[in-house]
C-alpha cells in the first residue's frame, strides 16, 4: 500500500534515520513529527489549526512535542542512538530524490529541523 501513495517530509526522514541509521521506527517518528509539523506550518496552516484545536493548544508542532515529553516519549534524536556527525548525511540523503511536500524542500531549513531534532529543541512555531 504505502508503494502506491506518495510521502511527505515527516516520512522520508524517518525512513531515512532508521533504514541508515537503525534508528527505533516509533522513537524516530515520535520525535521528527514536531519538527516536522513546524517545517510545513506556515504551507498548510488549516492542518496546523485542527491538530491545535484537537490538543487545546495554540501551536501543533509545540502539541506535538509536549504530547511526547509530557508522556516519557524521547524527543531528541541524540537519545536513540543517533550521532551528530551523521546529520548532514541524513540531509543529503532526505533531499537525494524529489517527493511531494506542503512546503518546498531546502536543505538549510531541513539540515536545521535534524539538527533541532537530534538536540531535543521544543519548536518555536
Amino acid at each position: 500500500m504505502l508503494g502506491q501513495v506518495g510521502v511527505a517530509l515527516h516520512h522520508k526522514l524517518c525512513h531515512t534515520l532508521g533504514g541508515t541509521f537503525n534508528l527505533p521506527h516509533a522513537e524516530t517518528h515520535t520525535i521528527v513529527l514536531p519538527h516536522a509539523l513546524a517545517y510545513n506550518a506556515a504551507a498548510a496552516p488549516s492542518a496546523m489549526k485542527r491538530i491545535a484545536q484537537a490538543q487545546h493548544a495554540s501551536s501543533a508542532p509545540q502539541a506535538a512535542f509536549d504530547l511526547a515529553r509530557d508522556n516519557g516519549a524521547p524527543v531528541a534524536l541524540r537519545t536513540i542512538g543517533m550521532e551528530e556527525r551523521d546529520l548532514d548525511r541524513a540531509c543529503e540523503l532526505a533531499l537525494a530524490s524529489p517527493y511531494p511536500n506542503p512546503r518546498p524542500l531546502e536543505a538549510i531549513a531541513i539540515r536545521r529541523l535534524l539538527q533541532d531534532a537530534f538536540e531535543g529543541r521544543r519548536p518555536g512555531v
